[in-house]
């Protein structure tokens, strides 16, 4: 069985930067362990705004500038950024909640065999559960988890309860 990993948005923003939590900077050796222990395919989402993010609809409800494509903060995290680079990876720029091309990419790496998919990343309950369920509902044979201990919500309830959801849902939280 083939297996893909999916690292959601491990950015400056997200970790330590504008939208950064204690809690996402403690995720970051976990994450690196389990990108460098990884065998199989690896995607990383990027968080994607322009310089018109005020004027969007997520902009107008989460009045914080984030993730502005070519700012610092839009990089990933820079012990991310070496794991990845080590084991190699495709990047998938998203500019909502759920990257949409995501089940294509996933579809095609998997080409034909079976697969199973886990996630880790920021945040839980944006983000990943997003990305969980969007796969979930592409693919609703394949074994898809949720490593807690390599994810972060915005606030610790918050993760809880996100990975409460993704169990109702189906997805496996490890």
């Amino acid at each position: 069985m083939k297996k893909i990993l999916i690292v959601v948005d491990m950015q400056k923003d997200f970790v330590d930067g504008a939208l950064g939590t204690k809690e996402a900077c403690a995720i970051v050796p976990a994450a690196v362990r389990k990108i460098r222990n990884f065998g199989g395919e690896i995607f990383a989402t990027f968080d994607t705004h322009g310089e018109n993010y005020m004027d969007t609809a997520e902009g107008k409800k989460l009045p914080v500038p984030h993730c502005i494509k070519g700012t610092d903060g839009w990089q990933l995290d820079a012990q991310i950024a070496a794991a990845l680079a080590e084991k190699g990876f495709t990047p998938v720029l998203k500019h909502t909640f759920g990257a949409a091309d995501l089940p294509a990419f996933v579809r095609q790496a998997a080409d034909g065999e079976p697969f199973g998919i886990e996630l880790i990343g920021l945040c839980t309950d944006i983000c990943v559960v997003s990305n969980a369920l969007l796969l979930k509902a592409n693919f609703p044979e394949a074994p898809i988890a949720v490593d807690a201990a390599c994810c972060a919500g915005v606030t610790p309830q918050k993760h809880e309860a996100a990975l409460e959801t993704m169990r109702s849902c189906q997805i496996d939280i490890i």
